[in-house]
């Protein structure tokens, strides 16, 4: 009964605190993609991506209600860095749904807008918002009613001290009159948030995978479930040496938190528990790092699916030295990764497992419609018989008062040829052995996909190739030969695919540029660059985020001025968020059920080419 009247007066005080709008809320989950397609319209960086910032401490003065109730210490503020715009992950300050969401599209306005970084917040913050206005008028009275809503929710001047009072003041002249303001004295204590402004002191997260090479490739494993747009923010600490847990001496219920690193012998039979550690990290402010390399997890994945060099594929060839796009530096780094062409050794020749020879047929007699027909050319000037209908309009007109127009009498039988050649490259890295049912992995749907493409493009008799990659830093490049354009498709390629496997990490750029220099040799009027692939762009070194992005598209682009035609077909659930600014609007296509994709794959190549 206790708890039970605790938890009614817990629920009655929180919400009198905290007057939050929970049904008319807007989720940044829900207008992520109207948000990055208004931010490239307005002429925002077109490699930012969007993501959820997280809740920091704003310091300020709180309500009576809110203290009582310990609630209101966090807010969620916007912000941009370099690779990303951090939005709130949701927004329920006001009782309009439309205010909500009106919020979240200034925010997208205002970041699209370059501002002074040199200049104080306040002042900043002026300047952007009349560029704004004045770049984009038609978001004047959106602005307005904004500023009308927030001002409603903010604690009264005259209710605060003197000093919070006239900073309360100014900012308040600064939203309501932008571009009035030349400074703000500051009180002892922070000002309240300001919703409509991105955050004054955008706190640093470190990334996570940085160029240190700490790591290890379990980190590419990408689990298929809903992922999370919230960031936390992190560090990185160094591991204590001390290897015999830690001994307490006080009683563990008077420990309110605990946030520093602990290093705490774990058993290694202990079942993880996925969903209860996410649920403990949403709680956490920060989340310390520490690399020891004894990652458990780790040195299982190295022994099981990582090949040793005895048991490696086979190399062909020397290896390539490739180029490489640094965003950061803007320049092009010549010879700077190692490409490394391979071939499966222990590939034997087998038939097309059962389970896909029904699919198989169909697609074949899909397919078999493509394929070079003979047909009639009418109205030619010879050929290999008079064409009946222009010399029986030919007649016409000369019996008639109509001139007579020149025609050609003869209709000529031609071969209408698929004049292209395709080639597909599939990624293969270690994060395509998550699972995406309760029996089938994303290798073994790319399997599935790569046999079906070729039952079908066989039919037709396009040329094609097929290729899979992974890398391990810049040094290792992995190629793996599947099919070569000049092969016929046989037992010995289904082995080959049969035998793909899941790799390291993904180096895009390196590879594209690879198969595009296979794929412009072929004299074809379409040449077609298919890449399938489950992730963005990442490896162990600096290849990861931003500059990985703007690798692979610098790829893209040195591809298409060579005229070939990429095209991504991803099973990513949040490729939205950067396949657009690599190919382009219908550069690609997402297949929403992973287990669809063999079926798929084959089709979307026949509407590519028909």
């Amino acid at each position: 009964m206790e708890e039970y009247v605790g938890e009614l007066w817990d629920r009655l005080i929180t919400g009198a605190a905290e007057k939050r709008h929970a049904a008319v809320a807007v989720k940044l989950d829900d207008i992520a993609k109207s948000a990055a397609i208004f931010f490239r319209a307005l002429g925002g960086d077109p490699g930012l991506g969007i993501s959820a910032a997280p809740a920091v401490r704003h310091g300020a003065r709180r309500r009576l209600l809110q203290r009582v109730a310990g609630s209101g210490e966090k807010v969620e503020l916007s912000w941009r860095d370099g690779e990303v715009l951090r939005l709130p992950s949701q927004i329920d300050l006001f009782a309009e749904q439309a205010l909500n969401r009106d919020l979240y599209f200034w925010l997208v306005a205002l970041a699209a807008v370059a501002s002074d970084n040199s200049q104080p917040w306040i002042i900043r913050n002026q300047l952007a918002t009349l560029a704004t206005l004045e770049r984009f008028p038609g978001l004047q009275s959106r602005y307005d009613r904004l500023v009308e809503a927030v001002i409603a929710l903010r604690i009264p001047p005259e209710k605060l001290p003197a000093d919070e009072g006239a900073q309360e003041n100014t900012i308040r002249q600064a939203l309501q009159h932008p571009g009035t303001v030349d400074a703000m004295t500051l009180a002892a204590r922070p000002f309240q948030p300001v919703p409509l402004w991105p955050h004054p002191h955008p706190p640093v997260s470190a990334a996570v995978s940085g160029a240190t090479g700490a790591g290890s490739p379990e980190q590419a494993g990408r689990a298929a479930t809903k992922k999370s747009r919230r960031k936390h923010l992190a560090q990185r600490t160094d591991v204590k040496e001390d290897k015999n847990g830690f001994l307490m001496m006080f009683r563990a219920e008077s420990l309110f938190s605990w946030s520093e690193f602990v290093k705490v012998n774990r058993p290694q039979d202990e079942e993880d528990d996925a969903e209860t550690a996410q649920l403990a990290a949403e709680d956490m402010d920060n989340l310390t790092i520490a690399s020891d390399g004894k990652t458990s997890a780790a040195n299982v994945r190295f022994d099981l699916d990582l090949p040793s060099g005895a048991a490696d594929d086979t190399p062909l060839g020397e290896g390539v030295l490739l180029p490489e796009w640094n965003w950061k530096k803007q320049v092009m780094q010549p010879d700077y990764c190692s490409l490394q062409q391979l071939i499966a050794a222990d590939a034997k020749p087998c038939e097309l497992p059962q389970s896909l020879k029904n699919t198989a047929n169909q697609l074949r007699r899909q397919f078999q419609a493509l394929t070079p027909t003979r047909h009639w050319l009418k109205g030619q000037q010879d050929g290999d018989e008079l064409d009946m209908d222009a010399w029986v309009q030919l007649v016409s007109e000369r019996n008639s008062t109509m001139p007579t127009s020149e025609h050609g009498l003869y209709r000529a039988q031609v071969n209408q040829e698929r004049d292209l050649a395709c080639l597909l490259l599939a990624d293969l890295s270690l994060s395509t052995d998550a699972y995406v049912s309760n029996h089938t992995r994303i290798i073994d749907v790319i399997r599935d996909s790569l046999l079906l493409f070729s039952e079908a493009l066989t039919a037709t008799g396009d040329s094609f190739a097929l290729y899979g990659f992974s890398s391990l830093k810049r040094s290792n490049v992995r190629f793996h030969y599947i099919k070569g354009f000049e092969e016929k498709y046989s037992g010995l390629v289904r082995g080959r695919i049969t035998a793909i496997k899941p790799g390291y990490y993904t180096r895009m750029g390196a590879a594209i540029r690879q198969a595009s220099s296979l794929l412009v040799q072929q004299k074809k009027r379409q040449r077609l660059l298919l890449i399938l692939t489950d992730g963005k762009p990442n490896d162990l070194d600096q290849y990861e985020g931003r500059y990985g992005i703007e690798d692979t598209r610098v790829a893209l682009l040195e591809a298409k001025k060579l005229g070939l035609r990429p095209f991504c077909v991803t099973i990513d659930t949040e490729a939205s968020d950067y396949l657009p600014h690599l190919f382009g609007a219908g550069g690609y296509v997402v297949i929403r059920n992973p287990e669809d994709l063999p079926k798929e794959l084959p089709l979307l190549y026949a509407q590519m080419t028909r």
